[in-house]
């Protein structure tokens, strides 16, 4: 079996969380066990994780950027990254993973550009004194568009690798 931070070269579906704030862990790691994907749960601070070996924390030093530089240097072709964080979800599709939010929005070619210079746009109006609202609460309809999207990611993944076998 390859290694598990192997990448693309050993053909494995892997999961990369942005965990700090992601609200859909528990869904993650159920749709992992179905698959039998393995889960890299990235965050600055100890939290619990299903024991097993297909999840695995990974605590990374304190400091901006230090979690999503983690996951952008591995995360690959194969790869699916889920995050709400827009520079990380940038890095993440610019090296050919497939990049979720935990709402179920997928990030492609057309709405990583968009988020980009909404994020900027909403981050100079904050520094010129603009009161901005932070996301709303997770809805139902928020985690069943993300359990179809990272099912079709995952399917989609599958597809693929199984076409270069």
């Amino acid at each position: 079996m390859a290694d598990s931070l192997e990448g693309p070269e050993g053909a494995q579906i892997r999961i990369f969380v942005d965990a700090d704030a992601c609200p859909v862990k528990p869904e993650v790691y159920r749709v992992a066990e179905r698959y039998g994907l393995k889960v890299f749960v990235v965050a600055n601070a100890f939290m619990q994780v299903p024991r097993g070996g297909l999840i695995e924390l990974v605590v990374v030093a304190a400091g901006p950027d230090v979690a999503d530089d983690w996951i952008a240097e591995r995360a690959g072709a194969s790869d699916v990254v889920i995050t709400a964080d827009v520079p990380l979800a940038a890095r993440a599709f610019r090296n050919g993973a497939s990049v979720i939010s935990p709402t179920g929005k997928v990030f492609d070619d057309d709405s990583i550009h968009m988020a980009v210079a909404t994020r900027n746009l909403l981050t100079d109006l904050r520094s010129a004194g603009a009161a901005t609202r932070g996301p709303p609460p997770l809805s139902r309809q928020d985690l069943s568009r993300f359990l179809s999207a990272l099912d079709l990611a995952i399917v989609r993944l599958k597809r693929k690798l199984e076409g270069k076998a």
